[in-house]
């Protein structure tokens, strides 16, 4: 369920809402079990957000939504089985959020009117980073640590006392403590400390950790406390709980730097602000400085400084209203460019990649990021036209990366400010990183691509692996580490070689690859590798693993033309035009022979010139150069000027101009005629779904020797399927559709392929011949592209029930 394109909250009925509010209820429920117990979050912190303060604002409208049950009474969720329970003497709470300037405003505000205060009077409080952790409570009894507990539901916690006992520089008895103290705080992360441990995961062929929180719970709620003390954790205090009166110290402020006397690590960013402005000001300060922490925050938490005043504030449902927590943009974040590198794709463009000290965004680790080309390196648009004020990025760089959903993140800004005096402009490069050779840029190209075509590795690498991916092959467990591994060892260099892979030499290479590995790391840091132990239970992992992908491979030996076609990575030729050409050819035994004929009709450069003359539409051109062509036949003499004279005054002005005279105008029209693309050609070109650029990409393809060979071997070793049967009596047949937005019953793939069988045409754009927009939740531009062409739109329940029975 997601928050967006819903329903307006005022245009619910009671029983609606009580539906409505039910159903975020489970999802709410469903996604805080998710974080808090099996730390493997399912929802980004914006989307888990929106969806809390829909539920929120339906209880604000309908109050008697608000029972004893309603998770806005309730925080976490229940305490796993796996622990002992502790009974927090004080509950833990949370905090409410805000995400906008506006509501700090609002929240500051809200503090001066209850306590009577003048609107201008100044109200102490204090800023301090929002640590992405874990919250703990540690139990102090006669100044030793006796229970440490996490937060639970709020009033019950799990007992983790025995691995928090080996948190590096907690302190595990006090001088000076009270009777009772529970000191609170945050168990996290560094960024340093999340990398090493992902990479003794990945070493040991276990699945890494998603971002430094996961991580940092899934250690802290260990069973066995030698894992936790493998992994070094640590610990924030900002808060307390229980503690034997009176307090030491009668200020937020003032009770942290009491914390900071007894041992507690706290946060040096904690400050005192005296206005909204000046919580604002810090709240900036540390967004800047977010990139270079080394560990994860996500906001920063503002609290009344006064004890006092935080007395009389006292709570409101989960919350108190004397704290807030001011949560960054979940999908921005800055960070420090380290680097540059250029990867080389299947097609031999050279795309830049940032290299950035690691940053998480929207609850993922970033360390890369896209920067399209060197045109967008430099500030140039498509169009020519500057982008980002025409501000260049420079190694060196804070910069302002944006992440959204599952797309690679990129660089959107530049924080001028913060822009070393040694930075100094990129210069792309001009020789491929893989091979040597010269990489060029054509004219009207923003991409620079290697010319070193299969003799470059790194094109061979990027192609095998395109052609096991998800819309090719699809080989399922063949990923990069075999990819790579295999390759290095000279297994696979086209794709027939994966079809001949043996289960000895597989597992030889992979042995081979780790020793490597496992060698280098070891010299890194000038010790002498040990000699490496027996794994029964590893190797056995190993050879099923193995078998596995072996097998994964012999079930793709049969495979349709349409993803054949698409695993060969021919420039331009994509999933739809793989589609479009497996509809026009039933089988590749026709296919080949056509794409031959094509190559042998293809057009000369003079009609490319004519056919590109601006102002000259190709009806035109095609009754101009079909005189010019009699003419030369048959040396009939046609009127020169009643063959010119089928152009525009402006058309035949322009043309003069361009090749100097009638004489020269003739020879260019006779040239072209003599050059036109014969019927085989418009075969492909003509066709609306495949068009000149991709026909003549799938031309070149085949007239290099070695593709032709690697096809040849490839069909040696695999089985085009016979093409499945389309419906041509549905209610879709032959209909254009386009899908948007977000799929709630069936995956974006399950519906085109469930379109296709019923003979509809599924296209990625909006034009005058769509018949049906699917529109789901989060529709953007193609939507409005539909209302405005009149393109009838159809929800994704209208679209099933069009297709039912079909």
């Amino acid at each position: 369920m997601s928050a967006k394109n819903m329903k307006p909250i005022d245009a619910f009925e009671p029983a609606e809402a009580a539906a409505e509010h039910a159903a975020l209820g489970e999802r709410i429920a469903e996604a805080d079990r998710l974080y808090f117990q099996d730390d493997a979050p399912d929802l980004s912190d914006a989307d888990y957000d929106a969806l809390r303060r829909r539920y929120e604002a339906l209880e604000n409208r309908f109050p008697e939504l608000k029972t004893d049950d309603s998770l806005t009474r309730k925080v976490g969720t229940a305490p796993s089985s796996k622990f002992a329970k502790v009974r927090h003497a004080v509950p833990m709470l949370s905090l409410s959020n805000a995400f906008a300037d506006d509501e700090v405003f609002d929240f500051v505000g809200r503090v001066r009117r209850f306590l009577g205060l003048a609107a201008d009077a100044p109200v102490a409080m204090t800023a301090e980073p929002k640590i992405d952790g874990l919250s703990c409570s540690l139990r102090y009894e006669n100044g030793l640590l006796s229970v440490a507990a996490t937060r639970g539901d709020g009033a019950v916690g799990e007992d983790v006392t025995a691995n928090v006992r080996t948190i590096e520089g907690l302190p595990q008895a006090l001088t000076g403590a009270p009777e009772v103290l529970e000191v609170r705080g945050e168990v996290y992360l560094s960024h340093e400390d999340f990398r090493a441990i992902n990479a003794r995961q990945e070493e040991r062929g276990l699945a890494p950790f998603a971002n430094p929180r996961n991580a940092a719970a899934g250690s802290l709620r260990q069973l066995d406390a030698k894992i936790t003390a493998s992994r070094p954790l640590r610990f924030f205090a900002y808060t307390w709980g229980e503690i034997t009166p009176p307090l030491p110290r009668d200020s937020q402020s003032g009770m942290v730097d009491w914390f900071k006397d007894l041992g507690f690590p706290v946060n040096p960013l904690t400050v005192v602000c005296r206005s909204a402005e000046d919580l604002l000001a810090h709240y900036r300060m540390i967004e800047a400085k977010r990139a270079s922490l080394g560990y994860d925050i996500d906001g920063v938490v503002y609290k009344v400084d006064s004890l006092a005043l935080q007395e009389r504030l006292g709570f409101v449902s989960r919350s108190p209203r004397w704290a807030i927590a001011h949560k960054f943009a979940a999908e921005k974040a800055t960070t420090v460019l380290e680097g540059i590198d250029i990867q080389v794709g299947r097609t031999g463009a050279l795309t830049p990649v940032a290299k950035l000290r690691p940053v998480t965004v929207g609850g993922v680790v970033v360390s890369n990021a896209t920067l399209h080309n060197e045109d967008y390196i430099k500030a140039i648009g498509s169009d020519g036209s500057p982008i980002r004020d025409g501000v260049d990025i420079r190694i060196g760089d804070t910069v302002t990366i944006q992440r959204a959903g599952d797309v690679i993140p990129q660089i959107i800004d530049v924080v001028l400010e913060q822009r070393p005096k040694t930075a100094v402009p990129y210069s792309f490069p001009q020789i491929c990183p893989a091979c040597g050779s010269h990489a060029a840029r054509d004219e009207g190209e923003s991409v620079r691509r290697c010319t070193g075509g299969l003799i470059c590795p790194a094109q061979s690498v990027e192609r095998l692996r395109h052609f096991v991916s998800r819309l090719a092959f699809d080989i399922e467990g063949f990923g990069d580490i075999y990819i790579q591994t295999l390759f290095q060892a000279g297994l696979i260099k086209a794709p027939a070689d994966l079809f001949t892979l043996k289960f000895d030499e597989v597992k030889e290479a992979i042995e081979r690859r780790r020793i490597q590995v496992s060698n280098e790391r070891y010299a890194a840091l000038g010790k002498e590798p040990p000699r490496r132990q027996a794994a029964k239970k590893a190797d056995q992992d190993e050879d099923k693993a193995i078998k596995n992908l072996l097998g994964a491979i012999e079930a793709r030996r049969s495979i349709t033309l349409s993803r054949f076609i698409f695993g060969l990575g021919i420039r331009h030729i994509g999933e739809t035009t793989a589609k479009a050409l497996a509809r026009r050819f039933p089988d590749i035994k026709t296919l080949l022979p056509a794409i031959d004929a094509a190559a042998k009709g293809r057009p000369g450069e003079a009609w490319f010139q004519l056919s590109g003359f601006p102002g000259i539409g190709p009806v035109t051109l095609e009754r101009v150069v079909e005189a010019a062509a009699h003419e030369a036949a048959d040396r009939s003499e046609l009127d020169r000027a009643t063959i010119l004279g089928r152009l525009g005054k402006a058309q035949r002005a322009a043309l003069i101009e361009r090749y100097g005279d009638e004489d020269a105008v003739m020879a260019a029209l006779k040239a072209a005629a003599a050059q036109r693309p014969t019927e085989a050609y418009g075969l492909l070109a003509a066709d609306g779904e495949m068009g000149t650029v991709a026909t003549n990409s799938l031309i070149e393809f085949f007239e290099e020797d070695h593709n032709a060979k690697a096809v040849a071997a490839l069909l040696e070793q695999v089985t085009i399927e016979a093409a499945e049967a389309v419906s041509k009596e549905t209610p879709v047949a032959g209909k254009t559709v386009v899908f948007t937005g977000s799929l709630e019953l069936m995956t974006r793939d399950e519906a085109k392929a469930r379109a296709e069988r019923l003979g509809a045409k599924v296209s990625g754009s909006v034009s005058s011949k769509t018949d049906f927009v699917i529109a789901g939740p989060g529709a953007g531009s193609k939507l409005k592209d539909a209302e405005k062409l009149g393109v009838k739109v159809l929800s994704e329940d209208e679209w099933l029930q069009l297709i039912q029975g079909a």
